[in-house]
């Protein structure tokens, strides 16, 4: 992966890309953004040694130089410290752009060729390059934990064809074929696991090092690492549909997302730049009317002090890269950010609604009881299976689960009542399984304790007629109370909706301390609850795993998948989604967001601080150009190590 380090508009707006891109030289300067190392910057360490050199024989020495030869040696170092940076100002202002860093650079150093202050010029182009330099680094230090994402795609997969192991490429590797992954070798595909039982490595894809065993007919992702045995995988979808390749895909477009205070810092470096411009102009002609005596060359050297710290590339350099850096903070830990604007949403939120199933609990159910009503037990869990085949609810896959092989093959037709349960016929038998709802609708009289029974049930109903129901338990996740807790401590409310029963809903919100739960909810409910919490000035994000949230999730302020066991439809429309589906993320994602905005705002507090200072030094005299180029350079890249600091921290 190479970066592309570029320069455009007023100042210098980085763009930030996880893939190899074609450097474009009408839009930025390169500074061998393509190579690496102290090697691909010779001509400016050349230009640094020049200037210390001559500066120590100057004041250390006393070795005085005529105007000629000075004007050589320094112009030599300038041409070698900034020609990158006179051609971009050149072609810049080709196209009447005038108003950027190069052309202020350019200005302010020639000026200062021109009044004999070479030293000076020269010192101005070699810091501000070295701080280019800098920056350089900075952004492929951030980029490392997206360079380690990309990496973990491999190159080649070890296929099953005619009975013969073929390394192919993954691109080529059809669903439902089967690929076969040693020890230490990295998924390529999404599959399910034929072999008996494996362990991997998901920390790519979930941020957590502890090793998760799979078995036969568990879903394996494309990313996770084989720790100890051979395993075979059926291939469930194809190499670009992979859940790997959506992540990389989200994480890159993530960094072209902009926030509101990126946004704005643009904006105003587009009216600041011109600003401080004429204000450098100004400062050298106006006292011209106002001062007793004038001399051009004072007033013109503190205008081009003006205009070396006026430059704005510390704001605009060091925010992009903490918003890049929070990014990659996330995706370290197992959250995936879609873009800087929602790393600042989660710094406002207030109130935190969360779907039940799936997301505070495990959504991995089990039969519980059975009970029949004028029907063979054994019938009633076949004739169920029969058609909970057919949805991909946790509570279907249980029943499926509970029945193992007695359902058979039975031709089923079957539909989903939305928030309801499914309608189908079997061997000629119309056959409704639910909630009590389900029956309601179509009129079916059933026991009413059903109405207050504690535990999720499913009730069914065969043509027509009561038949009996199961009972179904859930398990909350081992993190669950502990995020409830740490969303009060930041005075975050959190509220759960679910399609469950209220009696199951109030059970676990009691159990976890949940502000308020509202159970019994179709989906379009779910809809209407969060319209009414938005309407009541809560800024809210939403929590949710099933195809069910997927309209919810995109009404939040802040929507997000839990994505491990989340459906496709869910994490397309988050704005983040949570990789290895623990709630306790939902806490890390609001902390990276608020570090996120304390880093950035540190870095324009610091910068605008210091310029305003310098600036009021330069016009009155009191700031040469050596203290506007160190505190300018100094600023910058103080703020940018302030930015890459994120990178480091721990949620």
């Amino acid at each position: 992966m190479k970066a592309n380090h570029r320069h455009t508009d007023c100042c210098s707006t980085h763009t930030i890309q996880a893939e190899p891109t074609t450097h474009n030289h009408d839009d930025g300067h390169d500074h061998r953004a393509e190579t690496t190392g102290w090697k691909s910057h010779w001509d400016l360490l050349l230009a640094l040694t020049i200037l210390v050199g001559m500066l120590i024989l100057e004041y250390g020495f006393k070795t005085e130089f005529s105007q000629a030869v000075n004007l050589i040696i320094y112009g030599v170092a300038y041409l070698l410290a900034g020609w990158t940076v006179l051609d971009l100002a050149f072609r810049k202002l080709k196209r009447l752009d005038i108003f950027n860093e190069f052309f202020l650079m350019s200005v302010a150093t020639i000026g200062a060729f021109l009044i004999g202050e070479y030293s000076e010029g020269v010192a101005v182009m070699v810091f501000y390059s070295i701080g280019e330099w800098f920056q350089d680094a900075a952004v492929k230090r951030a980029k490392r934990s997206i360079k380690a994402l990309l990496d973990i795609r491999p190159d080649e997969v070890t296929v099953l064809r005619d009975d013969m192991e073929l390394g192919v490429k993954p691109a080529t590797v059809k669903p439902g074929e089967m690929i076969i992954i040693k020890p230490g070798e990295k998924v390529a595909l999404d599959g399910h696991l034929v072999s008996d039982a494996a362990s991997f490595n998901t920390a790519a894809l979930t941020g957590e090092s502890k090793p998760d065993t799979k078995y036969a007919g568990e879903a394996i992702l494309a990313g996770m690492i084989n720790l100890n045995t051979v395993a075979q995988v059926k291939v469930s979808t194809s190499f670009q549909d992979s859940k790997l390749s959506k992540i990389l895909e989200m994480v890159q477009d993530a960094t072209a997302r902009k926030s509101q205070t990126q946004l704005f810092i643009s904006k105003f470096a587009k009216i600041y730049t011109p600003i401080v411009f004429f204000l450098a102009l100004m400062v050298c002609f106006l006292p011209y009317f106002l001062a007793d005596s004038y001399d051009f060359n004072t007033w013109f050297y503190r205008s081009l002090v003006f205009l070396v710290i006026s430059c704005p590339c510390a704001l605009v350099v060091s925010i992009p890269l903490g918003y890049f850096g929070g990014i990659g903070l996330a995706s370290g830990n197992g959250i995936l950010f879609k873009g800087g604007n929602f790393l600042d949403v989660m710094t406002k939120i207030n109130l935190v609604v969360m779907d039940k199933t799936g997301t505070l609990t495990k959504g991995v159910f089990k039969v519980q009881e059975v009970v029949a009503n004028n029907i063979d037990e054994n019938e009633l869990v076949r004739l169920m299976a029969a058609l909970e085949r057919n949805s991909t609810h946790p509570v279907a896959k249980a029943i499926v689960d509970y029945a193992g092989n007695t359902a058979g093959m039975v031709s089923v037709k079957a539909e989903e009542i939305a928030g309801h349960g499914l309608k189908g016929t079997i061997e000629g038998k119309e056959l409704l399984a639910g909630n009590t709802r389900l029956l309601k609708k179509f009129s079916i009289a059933y026991p009413k304790e059903l109405d207050t029974a504690v535990d999720t049930i499913v009730v069914v109903a065969i043509d027509k007629v009561y038949s009996g129901y199961v009972t179904i338990a859930d398990e909350i996740k081992e993190d669950a109370a502990k995020t409830i807790n740490d969303l009060h401590r930041l005075n975050i409310k959190a509220i759960m909706l679910s399609g469950d029963k209220q009696s199951v809903v109030d059970k676990v919100a009691k159990q976890l301390k949940i502000d308020s739960a509202y159970g019994d909810l179709l989906p379009e409910d779910k809809v209407t609850k969060v319209e009414e919490l938005k309407n009541s000035s809560f800024r809210l994000a939403f929590v949710g795993d099933g195809v069910n949230d997927a309209p919810v999730v995109a009404l939040a302020d802040a929507g997000i998948a839990m994505g491990g066991l989340g459906s496709d439809a869910t994490i397309e429309t988050a704005d983040i989604v949570i990789q290895n589906d623990q709630p306790s993320k939902i806490v890390s994602a609001i902390l990276i967001g608020r570090i996120t905005r304390n880093i950035v705002w540190q870095n324009i507090i610091l910068a605008m601080g210091v310029k305003l200072v310098v600036l009021g030094l330069g016009a009155g005299g009191v700031a040469t150009l050596w203290e506007a180029v160190i505190a300018d350079v100094g600023v910058a890249l103080l703020a940018i190590l302030n930015a890459v600091r994120i990178q480091r921290m721990r949620v």
